[in-house]
C-alpha cells in the first residue's frame, strides 16, 4: 500500500484544506450550508495542501483493469473527475456522493457531476444513501456505469 499525501483535483496546484470539526466533512471548498444539515461540521481551521490530478498520480500504478471508481470528498467531485479523464477511461463504474443543494461554497451539484460523467460515456445506474432533511433529499451516493456502446479500451 503506498500513502499519497495530495489532495486530487482538476490540474496541479495547491490549495486550502478547509477543517471541519467532523473530519470526515473537511473539504477543500468553504463550508457553508454543511453545519446546517449535519452536526458538528463547522469549520475549526485551515491547512495549505498540495493538490494533484487522479491521472498524474496513478500514471505510475501497474496497470490493471479499473472496475470501480469511488469519489467521496466533500463537494470536490466534479472537479476531481475532471483530472481524471484518462482514469475515467479505464473506469466501468463510478460510485459517488453527490449533493443537490449546496453544502460547499461553489460545489457541483449531483446534475453537474452527472452530465459531466454523461459526457465521458456513464450513465446512472442507481442511487444509495439517501439523506433527506424535512423530506427534501439533501445528498445521496450514485453509482454509474459505463454505456455498454462505450466500453473503455484496457
Amino acid at each position: 500500500m503506498q500513502l499519497i499525501a495530495v489532495a486530487l483535483g482538476e490540474s496541479e496546484s495547491s490549495a486550502t484544506l478547509h477543517l471541519s470539526r467532523s473530519a470526515d466533512s473537511s473539504s477543500l471548498l468553504p463550508i457553508t450550508q454543511q453545519s446546517q444539515y449535519f452536526c458538528q461540521t463547522d469549520e475549526v481551521g485551515t491547512l495549505d495542501v498540495p493538490v494533484r490530478t487522479l491521472d498524474k498520480v496513478s500514471r505510475d500504478w501497474p496497470l490493471s483493469r479499473r472496475q470501480l471508481l469511488k469519489l467521496d470528498v466533500q463537494g470536490f467531485e466534479l472537479k476531481v473527475l475532471q483530472g481524471a479523464r484518462r482514469f475515467l477511461s479505464e473506469c466501468l463504474y463510478v460510485y459517488v456522493e453527490c449533493s443537490e443543494v449546496e453544502l460547499y461554497e461553489g460545489q457541483a451539484l449531483r446534475q453537474e457531476v452527472e452530465s459531466f460523467l454523461n459526457s465521458q460515456g456513464f450513465q446512472r445506474a442507481s442511487r444509495h444513501n439517501e439523506l433527506f432533511h424535512k423530506g427534501e433529499l439533501i445528498q445521496a451516493d450514485y453509482l454509474f456505469e459505463r454505456n455498454p456502446g462505450a466500453l473503455p479500451s484496457i
